[in-house]
């Protein structure tokens, strides 16, 4: 009998604990590549204090996110890594326009083995495989071609295909940091996490636009208390310094 007891209450524990996350509210919150590990982060903050809400992620290029969005997919706050993609959920009606606001800033740097060469972007030139974002749609990307067009190199370097085209961010991180190219264009935070490669010069910020963070909720989230809170924390000096954490700059 003492043996059934046990049993008895183990199981009780389990369903205790299983319908506790059951009752969890569900929020779908779609981000980019770029804050995975700082949104993950910000979750192991943010859970302990609200057992009642589950967050489920979506972590891709800002573009991917936007399209999928924009067909349907379930997505309740929307982090952009550009105000481009924002904008274009909001020509499609799926986000709520008050809820926009940027909440964090980054940097474009270029990364590569210590040893190589490369101080400027003139320098960038005489490698044969530098890897970047797909323009078409990673903003980190768009940000390195802008950069390039600005340095009157891009069209040169792809006429070359010396450009490595990635689907993210990460991956371009990737690329350079296996050595499968000479370098890439990168996040700064991203470029913190490479175990090989380093940051061999900062992009001047005048040849691309600031990178910034637009987050919103979309018109399903507007209606969910639960996704109010989520966005409420993402905007809250504690959020604020993880993220600072991380290399991001604020407001």
């Amino acid at each position: 009998m003492k043996l059934h007891k046990q049993i008895f209450i183990v199981f009780f524990i389990l369903v205790l604990l299983t319908g506790g996350r059951a009752r969890a509210e569900v929020i779908n919150v779609s981000v980019a590549a770029s804050m995975t590990d700082a949104f993950k982060k910000l979750e192991a903050v943010f859970t302990p204090d609200h057992p009642d809400i589950a967050i489920q992620y979506n972590f891709n290029s800002s573009g991917s996110l936007a399209r999928q969005i924009a067909q349907g997919a379930p997505a309740d706050i929307y982090v952009s890594a550009n105000t481009k993609w924002m904008d274009y959920l909001a020509g499609k009606g799926v986000i709520d326009v008050p809820s926009v606001r940027v909440f964090a800033y980054n940097h474009l740097v270029f990364i590569g083995k210590k040893d190589l060469k490369v101080r400027t972007m003139i320098d960038i030139g005489g490698l044969d495989r530098i890897a970047l974002g797909s323009p078409a749609s990673v903003p980190a990307g768009q940000y390195a071609e802008q950069a390039m067009r600005a340095a009157g190199m891009y069209s040169d370097l792809l006429a070359q295909k010396k450009l490595v085209m990635a689907k993210d961010v990460r991956q371009a991180l990737m690329y350079a940091d296996r050595g499968e190219a000479d370098g890439a264009f990168v996040y700064k935070t991203d470029a913190l996490l490479a175990q090989n490669a380093v940051i061999l010069f900062t992009v001047p910020g005048n040849l691309y636009t600031r990178v910034s963070y637009p987050m919103a909720l979309t018109r399903t989230g507007k209606d969910k208390p639960a996704a109010g809170v989520i966005y409420d924390f993402i905007n809250s000096k504690n959020a604020l310094a993880i993220l600072q954490s991380f290399g991001f700059t604020g407001p």
